[in-house]
């Protein structure tokens, strides 16, 4: 039987996408496509979610990079421009499990501890959940089983009875691979499908 429900934040309930930012700033899809893929990397981006300052990680990479130099300094200069409001449909099923007061909700994000904090003052949802667990704030991430060990130890969790909700498939994987239970998100359609069929919301 469930009793803890744990939310991944960007992709699930924040709408988050650099290429939001970066439309901006290239000409073309596939000028974006190149940049993300060899100059502000999700490889890159993971170290600042594991704990790397905005600092170091924007003068290492100018410093690899000097000819896209203000592409990457608009990475943490612009940030707020990445991301594009909650996903609605999203919140209104976590409203719809708080409402039943039948589960502990917590969070459990790959996020910067640098930007965190302006997310917790522009999402109140975010103040709906017992507990947030964020990576840039423990130095460790998702997939890496440490960051899930922090989450059950920190809140007392019985990995058997929490059901983990997150778009990326690695870290839903990992999650399972420690017992807790798993839905990929594809979607609020296909989230509020799943919750149905496990008896969570009606």
């Amino acid at each position: 039987m469930i009793n803890t429900i744990i939310f991944d934040l960007g992709g699930v309930l924040i709408d988050w996408n650099p290429r939001y930012l970066y439309k901006k700033i290239f000409s073309t899809e596939e000028e974006i496509k190149w940049f993300l893929e060899n100059i502000c990397t999700p490889e890159w981006n993971e170290k600042q979610d594991a704990g790397r300052s905005f600092e170091e990680a924007t003068e290492e990479l100018v410093a690899r990079f000097p000819e896209h130099e203000n592409a990457i300094r608009a990475w943490y200069g612009r940030w707020q421009e990445t991301i594009n409001g909650p996903i609605h449909d999203t919140v209104e099923i976590l409203q719809s499990i708080r409402d039943s007061n039948q589960y502990k909700l917590y969070a459990l994000t790959n996020w910067s501890a640098e930007t965190f904090p302006w997310a917790l003052a522009n999402f109140h949802f975010l103040h709906w959940f017992e507990g947030i667990v964020v990576s840039g704030v423990e130095k460790t991430r998702k997939p890496y089983h440490d960051f899930y060990h922090i989450l059950l130890n920190r809140y007392k969790v019985d990995p058997k009875h929490a059901l983990f909700i997150d778009d990326n498939l690695h870290n839903i994987n990992a999650a399972m691979e420690l017992g807790i239970n798993g839905i990929h998100f594809q979607g609020p359609v296909k989230l509020r499908e799943d919750l149905k069929e496990k008896g969570i919301i009606s």
